[in-house]
């Protein structure tokens, strides 16, 4: 039976960020305006019905208490600052709950994952959150696979956003899945956005975002790697290099940066080679060879295993800059 109307349940809380909300429901309203049949039915609310104090220090009026929604095709809980004390909050967590059991697909916004754990939605689910918050994320609900790198990730009816814009990539696939391609690209021509970033394009890149390690040697290894991606990068080369035994480096890494140096080696290759394969026109072939990976073949398992899509998929996604 063909609905009337798609009914977009938008949760918010204290302390929610602003943008996460706006970016969502001003997405949907504009496929609205450029006719979308059936429309969006835009609702948002709390657990009071009051106004929301969002992290900007601004106020939102909800238009319902989540107790009075009795029906959602489509439930997205907003992240902000005040996502733990939301995730407390049993009354909300029990009507995100109640909701999502009905509902066509399920979704949060940045830290809003940390909502949908809370109500058991992630159990055993791939899901990602603001790359900031994805160690929490797996600290506090360890049945949740966390993956930090991508933009959004969708594991059946339950989809999960990065960190604030990514809602908008995330949202963009939501209107392509309910009314095709060309309408998510008029939503996205109209709000000056790239359409579409893919759903596994990593939330940063290592060379603009990545903090480098306060240890001076992991630091030293690290700027290696970066400079040299083609090189003996194995441990014990590595370690001698930075001087230390190969136990020691593993040790710093495992301390300072969270991963063991053959993790860190093959995080960096791989983005190097997304860089290179979104910027350069050069063969698969010479992107292997320059980043340390035997073939093209390897380049390619590797980039599937950690991004979800093949280097060539991935390359034909993105949009160059002019030269």
């Amino acid at each position: 039976m063909r609905m009337d109307s798609h009914r977009v349940v938008v949760i918010g809380y204290d302390d929610a960020e602003l943008v996460d909300i706006a970016c969502v429901t001003s997405a949907f309203a504009l496929a609205n305006r450029l006719g979308a049949d059936p429309r969006y039915q835009l609702v948002f609310a709390n657990v009071s019905g009051g106004p929301v104090r969002c992290e900007t220090g601004l106020s939102l009026a909800a238009q319902a208490r989540l107790d009075e929604v009795r029906r959602a095709d489509t439930v997205i809980v907003s992240g902000g600052g005040g996502h733990r004390a939301a995730a407390r909050d049993a009354e909300l967590v029990r009507q995100v709950r109640r909701l999502a059991a009905d509902a066509h697909r399920v979704a949060s916004v940045c830290t809003g994952a940390t909502v949908l754990a809370a109500a058991r939605l992630l159990d055993g689910k791939r899901a990602t959150t603001h790359w900031l918050y994805a160690a929490e994320l797996e600290r506090s609900f360890p049945r949740v696979r966390v993956d930090p790198a991508p933009i959004f990730v969708r594991d059946g009816a339950v989809a999960t956003s990065g960190g604030v814009t990514a809602s908008l990539d995330l949202t963009l696939a939501f209107i392509e899945e309910d009314h095709g391609a060309e309408l998510a690209r008029w939503v996205a021509m109209g709000m000056v956005t790239y359409l579409q970033r893919p759903g596994n394009q990593a939330q940063m890149s290592m060379f603009t975002s990545a903090r480098r390690p306060d240890h001076a040697t992991v630091r030293l290894v690290t700027d290696h790697v970066v400079a040299h991606p083609d090189a003996d990068l194995s441990v014990p080369a590595l370690a001698a290099r930075a001087g230390v035994s190969a136990r020691q480096l593993t040790r710093l890494f495992r301390e300072h940066a969270g991963e063991t140096p053959a993790s860190a080696v093959r995080r960096m290759r791989l983005e190097i080679a997304a860089r290179l394969a979104a910027t350069t026109d050069l063969p698969l072939s010479q992107i292997a060879h320059r980043c340390g990976f035997r073939s093209a073949e390897t380049l390619r398992q590797a980039f599937a295993d950690r991004f979800g899509v093949s280097p060539r998929r991935f390359r034909q996604t993105q949009v160059r800059s002019p030269s």
